[in-house]
This record gives structure tokens, sequence and C-alpha cells, in this order.
């Protein structure tokens, strides 16, 4: 069976409930750049750029594992280094 891909919200109808959502998505799926621009905000006016050295291997490692979360790698690593900062200053 082969899915409809949502490229865009719009294409998204408003549903009655959850019966008619769970339907529409039977059939449909979001598009992966749809997806990860949902879940990616830019926070660009409150970000600084910094340059990271890095192994390739790990690069590659990380940015696989970001890809399965749907997530952009360097976002996922702020939260990640976010998150430890956390935890560290506890």
């Amino acid at each position: 069976m082969s899915l409809t891909v949502v490229n865009d919200w719009e294409s998204v109808p408003l549903f009655t409930g959850l019966p008619d959502e769970a339907q529409f998505w039977e059939s449909h799926q979001i598009a992966l750049r749809l997806m990860q621009t949902s879940l990616v905000g830019t926070d660009t006016n409150e970000s600084t750029t910094i340059t990271l050295r890095m192994d390739p291997r790990m690069l590659s490692r990380l940015k696989r594992l970001a890809r399965q979360r749907y997530l952009n790698y360097q976002s996922m690593l702020k939260q990640w280094v976010a998150e430890r900062l956390e935890k560290e200053l506890d």
C-alpha cells in the first residue's frame, strides 16, 4: 500500500474527530522535510556560531541517529549539550 505524502500543512484537513483523523493518517504520511522543519525551530536571533572538530565516523553516527529521530543533527547535539549542562549544574 502506497501512502500519499503530505508536503505542506495546508494539505491536512480539519478533522471532525479522532476516527476521521485516524482514517486520514492510514493513507497519508508527513514528508521528512516537513517533519524536520516542524520539530526544529530556528533560534538564529539568540545563537552564536561555533566550530567543532569531530571524528568523521562519530559525525556520521550522530547524523544517522538524528535522521532516525526526524531531527537536525545540530539541533539534537545542542539539546544533548543543554541536557548535560543542566545535569552538571545540579
